[in-house]
């Protein structure tokens, strides 16, 4: 079987907070250990790689299917298997932006950053995510213009 339909199969059945908060915990030292060593390119067998950073193989695939949308090349998770060769092109902007997306703050706010970025930078990151996610509204008010061209307020003509 696939590692990652494993890995899909394994949150399903043990969807307990215990099995997350352990799967969070290897993966920060997983990240701690890249920003560390400035590591923008891991690669290497899925299992070696997976045996390096103190996980399974089924974890592991966990892992990639966090870190995928924040390569340069994503990977084809269904087709992976143990014995594959992988090689993680790391974008580390993308990936600072995309813990954010996911509310991962004890990932985001790991010091290790400081290897990577300026505090300036990350702010800066900080601040792009927070303008792309800006709520905004296209309801039209009763007082203006209506959309439709008449030149009425929208309360007199299609609001009514």
């Amino acid at each position: 079987m696939k590692i990652y339909v494993e890995w899909t199969k394994k949150i399903e059945d043990e969807g307990n907070n215990e099995f997350f908060s352990n799967y969070l915990d290897l993966e920060k030292g997983v990240y701690t250990s890249i920003l560390a060593e400035k590591k923008d390119i891991v690669e290497g067998k899925i299992s070696t790689l997976a045996e390096s950073y103190g996980m399974d193989v089924i974890t592991f695939a966990g892992f990639l299917d966090g870190i995928n949308s924040s390569l340069k090349n994503s990977l084809t998770l269904d087709e992976l298997t143990e014995e594959d060769d992988i090689k993680l092109e790391i974008d580390f902007e993308k990936l600072l932006y995309n813990m954010h997306e996911a509310k991962a703050n004890w990932l985001y706010n790991l010091e290790e950053w400081t290897n990577i970025f300026s505090i300036e930078k990350m702010i800066e990151i900080k601040k792009q995510f927070n303008t792309d996610h800006i709520a905004t509204s296209n309801k039209v008010g009763r007082n203006e213009p209506c959309p439709c061209g008449s030149g009425k307020k929208y309360k007199k003509c299609c609001g009514q």
